[in-house]
This record gives C-alpha cells, structure tokens and sequence, in this order.
C-alpha cells in the first residue's frame, strides 16, 4: 500500500530547499527525497557562489527575470536571516578594442533586464580601483556579490522544517506512474517504499531528465535533452591582490575564465568548460595552461606556480555544443497536462541568486490545472 502525501520535492539543492521551503510556508505538508546523504552535493555546492545582476541573459527570459527579481529577495534574504554575504561588486573587463564594443552590448543588454546600476568605466578608472588589473575599458556591476551557498541552504531547510517540512536523505526516485489524483513514486534507499503525491515537484538538477524518464505515463516528448557543461576552478594561493570580482567579457557556453572571491577573501578561478558525457567532478589538470593564459589576459601579474587545482562542477545545460544557451524550463500542467507535476530542467546560473523568485513562481504552476 502507498502513503498518501500532499507534496514530495525530488532533490535537496538550493533550488529544491527553495521550494519546500515555499510549499512549506504555505500550508502545505512536504517531504524533500534526496538522493545523496547530505543536502546541496552536486551543482549547489559546486559553483561560484555568486550573487548575479542579471545582466548577459536574453530580455524576457526567465532567467533575467528571475534573476533580477532574486536578486533584490536573495540580498534581503540574507539580511534578515543572517546568511553571510557580501556586496563585493565586480568589473567586467574587456582586453581589446573588440572586447570594448562589447561592453556597450552587455550595458544595452543589462538595462533591458532592469539592470541599471552598470557604469562603463575606462582603463584608467577600472585600473585605479584594481591596480593589477590590465583592461582598455571595463563595466563596474555594484550590484554582483558573494555568498555562503551552504548556509543559505540550510536556513531554507531550517525555515521549512520549522513549518513542518521533513528532508529524507539516501531516498533516490527510482521510478513512477502517473495516478489519477497524483504521482506514485518509488523511493529506494535502505527502506524502499512507495508514495503516491498530489503535488510532485521534479528538482532532481543533472538527474531531472532521468527522473521524468523514469514515471510510467510521462510523455516523452516532453523531455528535453541535458547536455553536461563541466567546469573546472583552479585556487589562488597567496593573498588575491583584487577586491572586486574580475570577469571578462562572456564567451560561449560561460561568462569566461573569472576571478571570484569567496567570504574570507581567497581567489579562485573558473569556471572553463569541458563537455562530458557523463558526471565526473574530477578536476582535469591538463587545463591549468589555458587557465594561466586566459588570466593574464586581464592579471598579466599572475606566476608560474601560483594556481592549484580546486573543484569541478557541472552545469545541466539544454543546449550542447554550439548551440545557443538554452533558458530555464519550468515545465507545469499547461505544458504537459498532468496535475500537479512540475519539472525543472535545465537550472543552472543563474539558479541560486533566481531561488527564492524560482520558487515562487514553482508553488504557482504546481496548482495550476
């Protein structure tokens, strides 16, 4: 016999936290299943812990949208409930005179998204605020910032449990059927068993393609593919000589080869993109010379020695190799016909500076008919 449940949110990322967190405080009973044994292991945990602007993505995406939009709840967010973070600003720099016009593009771009607050600045005013910095002009983004991804994760869990939530970890999805009036699920683990929701909300990051795969009833056209975007950051040892973060201007598949700071003020560097056919977060060393070489583009300072291998991540992108970056999917009942089933596809970043608006806009398409 399956258990009745109201909601069941399928991964335990900043994403799916986001959104028990907001069925959680609107009433409704939620069991987040996650897979790993601990919250936020995989693409959560694995990224530059940003806070963007929402400046680079298409006009009306759903990414500026939201990003732009979590942007303003993340930073007060974090105000209220004591998640460090820091409004560090950062300086997106072009090298060459091409670069240059693109910087009016992206202030163009930005403004369109609701992003005002850029200004173009000169090399020597861009130099003046980073005396290492090497640029013919740059954009001073003062909205960008940094945070403590895994302590905004917890105080999302923490909110959500205080409301009644319950986070069930080693609980994978192993398959499903569609049910009238609901999901079935089936949850492996120590104890296998079977659920059936009336609100499922597929979270599951670089797993949500396999997981919908996986629920007998499904409709298979409605499941793009994922395509892995490895990326692979490289540590600054020593002191960083930069305050702000340093990114150059955007490249294909990625913003470029930046310099991030985390809340203690080491550098770190990345991400490159490698595409993979499978997860793999070993970080591949064979790369560290296009590093150096694609730093000392804008920090012609940076020595020999001075980068040592960090982390990988890898972003579940809709769009592979030379093809356009695909937007995120928020796939409700309107688009596949099944009540109260919502998919995420394709969350990457702008995911976590987007996870409060995300799962607002979650909670509203998991009601819809």
């Amino acid at each position: 016999m399956a258990e009745q449940l109201d909601c069941i949110v399928i991964g335990a990322g900043v994403i799916g936290l986001a959104v028990a967190r907001e069925l959680a405080l609107a009433g409704r009973e939620v069991v987040v299943l996650e897979a790993a044994g601990a919250i936020g292991t995989e693409t959560s945990s694995r990224n530059s812990e940003v806070i963007h602007a929402g400046i680079y993505y298409p006009p009306g995406s759903a990414k500026a949208e939201l990003c732009v939009n979590g942007k303003s709840l993340l930073y007060r967010y974090c105000e209220e409930h004591g998640v460090a973070h820091r409004r560090c600003g950062k300086l997106i720099v072009a090298t060459n005179a091409a670069q240059a016009a693109t910087l009016q593009k992206i202030l163009s771009q930005a403004a369109a998204n609701g992003v005002h607050d850029l200004r173009l600045l000169g090399a020597a005013e861009a130099i003046a605020m980073e005396p290492e910095l090497r640029c013919v002009a740059a954009l001073h983004s003062p909205s960008t910032g940094i945070i403590d991804s895994h302590g905004l994760m917890l105080a999302y869990l923490g909110e959500a449990e205080d409301r009644g939530a319950m986070l069930a970890l080693h609980s994978p999805v192993t398959g499903g059927t569609i049910q009238s009036g609901g999901v079935m699920l089936d949850v492996g683990g120590a104890e296998p068993m079977r659920i059936v929701a009336r609100t499922v909300v597929n979270s599951a990051g670089l797993m949500a393609q396999r997981v919908a795969a996986g629920v007998h009833g499904f409709p298979s056209d409605k499941i793009p593919p994922c395509h892995y975007a490895k990326g692979n950051y490289y540590g600054l040892s020593g002191r960083s000589p930069f305050s702000h973060l340093i990114y150059p201007v955007p490249e294909a598949a990625g913003l470029g080869v930046h310099l991030t700071l985390d809340l203690a003020g080491q550098a770190r560097f990345g991400p490159d993109v490698e595409w993979i056919a499978e997860i793999d977060y070993d970080v591949d060393l064979r790369r560290a010379d296009g590093f150096y070489r694609a730093i000392r583009e804008y920090w012609p300072g940076l020595r020999d020695g001075q980068l040592a291998p960090g982390y990988a991540g890898i972003r579940p992108k809709l769009g592979g190799p030379d093809q356009p970056a695909g937007d995120f999917l928020i796939q409700g009942p309107r688009e596949h016909g099944i009540a109260g089933l919502v998919n995420l596809f394709g969350i990457e970043s702008p995911g976590l500076t987007a996870s409060l608006a995300l799962a607002a806009l979650v909670a509203r398409r998991a009601v819809e008919n």
